[in-house]
This record gives structure tokens, C-alpha cells and sequence, in this order.
């Protein structure tokens, strides 16, 4: 429930004793009260330790300290703010509610006693890590930052990359309790304003508690379908590829605590999109986006095809009369893949959690217990071993992990059809999945644009790399305001 309003009152110890009980600041060390006094004048300050930089407010408590109370007349507010807190981020604030969330979130509150408003000092500082390649989008050549978990950071990291005075970069808050920092950013002289405010108003209607997760939770409130296992939302934590996106026509949501940068909208296609293709020779480009579109659909498509045709070797010419296993296993084929597929996620996430120092010996257990004894003992057969060992690098060849996951999901719906329905079950199965991706929309765009509806152009461009001078135009999906790059 949203809280009322709090104006200030005019006194001052009925302000401090207000702001004491609400901040909790007998209840909790790291929560900051100063009583002090200067130019003969009682005042407050309410700050969090460890959010405050300590030689800000010891040079601004030193200022404070040098002043006579002649100095501060005839107007007090006026002389401190603009003359005597030497400082660029100060404002007032006559909400008490809203100077305690303030506070919270790291600000700094100075209640002074004979001012009917409150001084907000933003000399906050949070412990940041430094920024550093994401590990799930490195390049060969190309940038070595990354988006860290500090809002103001990632905001100055994409504003060093587009100095365009048409940046726009908007604040929100997010959530009853967490009072979640959120940033929209786009270029206002290209991007749909009408996109804009339809996902301003998305995010100001979300009404939860907090965001522990950042933007997985966004993602759910804004994404219609809560059991689709496909996202509608692109991830980033490459700066020059969510400038790329910028200029494009996107609009990027920051949030404070995650290093994730959200791009919206994105086709199934941008997910398979990488930097490392743009860091490359168009031609190079060109050809690992082809391989790695080969990659993502074996992943896919390999593991039910091989089912059918070693379950129905007959459709099989002559020619192809090799695929299919040599020999049956004691288990049943379709057993075997599932098995290893559950194997293979239980392995990642064991990598996951395994220490760095550790995992070189967790990739050789794996590698005995899959690839060798798993066949002496009957559980697979070599082929199976070889056709999850494809798939599986198809998965970690597309660049977005949450595509990977629901890839996976579409390939294990695939083999179930096809086991259970032969032929006709693998040609429904690929059906429904087309079907089910495609009646999928991203903010209003078709998820399988420009396959499905299909357009030519801008299929080509998908397609292929193109080479950036012949790249003049705007995606059309997006509705740009300026269309000629």
C-alpha cells in the first residue's frame, strides 16, 4: 500500500523525533544521527554509514562549522543552499516520507532548525566492483568493460559511448519496501515516444514489495505470458552493444544491483545477434552468424531427427543407411537422451556452483563418467553420446542463455512428439513449436519477425552480416522517428 504524504512541520524536534522513529535509528548501528550545532542553530543530519563518501561531509561539516549566525540572515535556506554547502547534488525535499526512503537509499538529510524544509545532500557512495568483460559475451578484439551493479556507473558507461543531446536517460522507483532505482534510456529524436510512455506506464503500475532479482522480475511483470519459456527481453551487459541497440531505436531499462542491461523489443533473432560479429570482417561476420545459426538449430532439431530415423530406418535412403545405432542398448533410446539430458543439466549447474580451483576436475569426472564408462556399462551408446554432445554445443554456441534454456525445453517437447508419434509427431511437434513462437509478440512486434511475417530485406540483414556503411536504415519494426541512419 502506498504511503501518504508527510509534510514537515514547523518544528524542528518534532521533524527529528518523526524522521528518528521512521529510520528506526535506535534500532539499527549503521543508521547515522549527528545533533550538532552551528551558527548558533541546532541541526540534524540522518545518513547511512558506509553509503556516505566521509571526506564530502567532513569538508561540508567543516564549512558548516566556520559560520557566524549573522552569516545566515536574512534567509537561512537561501545562504546554505546556495552559498555555504559547497556541494553540486543538493535539494530540498518538504516530504518527510520521502526524505526517509531518500535516506535509504543513501542520501544524505540535514534538518535545521528555523527552516521549514529539508536539505537532501547526495554525497552517497556504494561498494562497486570494477567493471570488467561480462564472461557470456566476450570478443576476441573489442571493449573489455562491463556493466557493473551501481546504477550511476552504467548510466555514465552508456553515456560515454552516445554524447548525442537527445539522450535521455529517466528515473523511476520500483517497489513498496526495496524503493528499486530504475533507469529508462533512449534517444529521443529517433525512438517510438509512444513505446516509451506505453512501457513508463507498465512499470509504474508494477506493485510488489521489491526486486530482489532486478530485472528477472521486471521481465515477468512486463512480459504477458508468465510460462513461456522464451524471452522477450534481450540482455546485455556489454556497453557498445546497448549503445548498438540505442541508436537503433531501442529502449534500454537499467536497474540498480544488476550488471543485466534490458533491451526492448527483440525478435527471437536478436538473441542469436553477438558483437563478436561486428568486431570481424563483414565477410567473417557473416559466416560465424551463419555457423552459429547452424549451432543454435541442431540443438534444437538434431536429437529428435536422429530418433526418428533409428527408430524408422526405413524412411532412410541408401545412401544415409549408416545413421542409427550399431547396436541396441540395454535402455531404451529414448530413455538414454533423456537421461543425458538431465545429466548434462545437472553438470551445469554443478559447474556453477563448483569453485574455479575445482573445476578442471569436475570437467574430467564428467568426461569419464559420459563419455566412457556410461558405454562400457550399456547406459548410451556411442551415437548418443556423439548427438547430445552436438546439441549441447549448439546450446553454448547462442549467445543469449535464456534462449539456450528454452531451446532446450523445445528440444526435449520435439523428441517426446517423435517418440511417441513417429513421423507425424516430429512434423506436428515442429508445427506447434513454430506456431507457439510465432504467435509470441515482444511490446506489439511479432517475436519471429522478419521470418514470419516474412520480409525480405530485413531478413537478408538477419541473415547475413551486413557491412555498417550499407546498414543506413533503421529496423522498421521499431516505428523510428528517423528511419535514415
Amino acid at each position: 500500500m502506498q504511503e501518504k504524504e508527510q509534510k514537515i512541520w514547523k518544528s524542528y524536534q518534532k521533524n527529528v523525533q518523526y524522521l528518528n522513529e521512521r529510520l528506526g535509528v535506535d534500532k539499527s548501528f549503521d543508521i547515522i544521527k549527528l545533533d550538532l550545532e552551528y551558527a548558533g542553530r541546532n541541526m540534524t543530519m540522518f545518513m547511512i554509514d558506509g553509503f556516505v563518501k566521509d571526506d564530502i561531509m567532513l569538508q561540508t561539516m567543516k564549512f558548516l562549522g566556520r559560520l557566524e549566525p549573522e552569516q545566515l540572515e536574512p534567509d537561512p535556506f537561501v545562504k546554505l543552499m546556495k552559498t555555504y554547502i559547497p556541494y553540486i547534488e543538493i535539494d530540498k525535499q518538504d516530504d518527510l516520507i520521502k526524505v526517509t526512503d531518500a535516506v535509504l537509499a543513501g542520501t544524505t538529510a540535514l534538518v535545521v532548525d528555523g527552516i521549514d524544509t529539508i536539505i537532501m545532500i547526495d554525497a552517497r557512495t556504494y561498494p562497486v566492483r570494477s567493471s570488467e568483460e561480462p564472461d557470456l559475451e566476450r570478443v576476441v578484439r573489442g571493449s573489455r568493460d562491463g556493466y557493473v551493479e551501481t546504477i550511476i556507473f552504467n548510466t555514465a558507461l552508456t553515456r560515454r559511448r552516445v554524447r548525442d543531446r537527445s539522450l535521455r536517460m529517466e528515473y523511476l522507483q520500483i517497489g513498496r519496501r526495496s524503493k528499486t532505482d530504475i533507469c529508462i534510456s533512449y534517444l529521443e529524436d529517433i525512438v517510438d515516444m509512444d513505446r516509451v510512455e506505453e512501457l513508463k506506464n507498465i512499470l509504474k503500475k508494477i506493485d510488489t514489495d521489491g526486486l530482489p532479482m532486478a530485472e528477472k522480475t521486471i521481465e515477468e511483470f512486463l512480459s504477458d505470458r508468465y510460462w513461456n519459456p522464451y524471452p522477450s527481453i534481450r540482455y546485455t551487459e556489454r556497453p557498445d552493444t546497448a549503445a548498438a541497440h540505442l541508436f537503433e531505436g531501442h529502449i534500454l531499462i537499467l536497474i540498480d544491483g544488476s550488471p543485466s542491461v534490458m533491451i526492448t523489443s527483440a525478435t527471437y533473432w536478436h538473441h542469436l545477434q553477438h558483437a563478436e560479429e561486428y568486431r570481424q570482417k563483414p565477410t567473417v561476420g557473416a559466416y560465424l552468424r551463419i555457423v552459429r545459426f547452424i549451432a543454435v538449430f541442431f540443438s534444437i532439431f538434431i536429437l529428435p531427427l536422429y530418433y526418428l530415423f533409428s527408430a524408422n530406418p526405413d524412411i532412410l535412403p541408401a545412401g544415409l543407411a549408416f545413421i542409427g545405432p550399431s547396436e541396441n542398448g540395454v535402455i531404451p533410446l529414448l530413455v538414454q537422451f533423456l537421461i543425458a539430458e538431465i545429466g548434462l543439466d545437472m553438470l551445469r549447474m554443478a559447474a556453477i556452483h563448483t569453485p574455479s580451483s575445482l573445476a578442471t576436475a569436475l570437467g574430467l569426472v564428467a568426461a569419464i563418467m559420459i563419455g566412457q564408462i556410461s558405454v562400457e556399462v550399456g547406459w548410451f551408446t556411442n551415437e548418443v553420446v556423439l548427438y547430445i554432445a552436438t546439441a549441447a554445443i549448439g546450446s553454448y554456441a547462442t549467445p543469449s542463455y535464456e534462449l539456450s534454456l528454452a531451446n532446450r525445453l523445445s528440444r526435449i517437447f520435439l523428441l517426446l512428439t517423435t517418440a511417441s508419434f513417429g513421423v507425424s509427431g516430429y512434423m506436428i511437434g515442429i508445427t506447434v513449436w513454430i506456431l507457439y513462437v510465432t504467435r509470441m509478440r515482444s511490446f506489439h512486434i511479432p517475436y519471429f519477425w522478419p521470418f514470419i511475417p516474412f520480409s525480405f530485406k530485413a531478413f537478408r540483414d538477419i541473415l547475413i552480416r551486413i557491412p555498417i556503411p550499407l546498414k543506413n536504415r533503421r529496423p522498421t519494426f521499431l516505428n523510428p522517428q528517423d528511419p535514415d541512419r
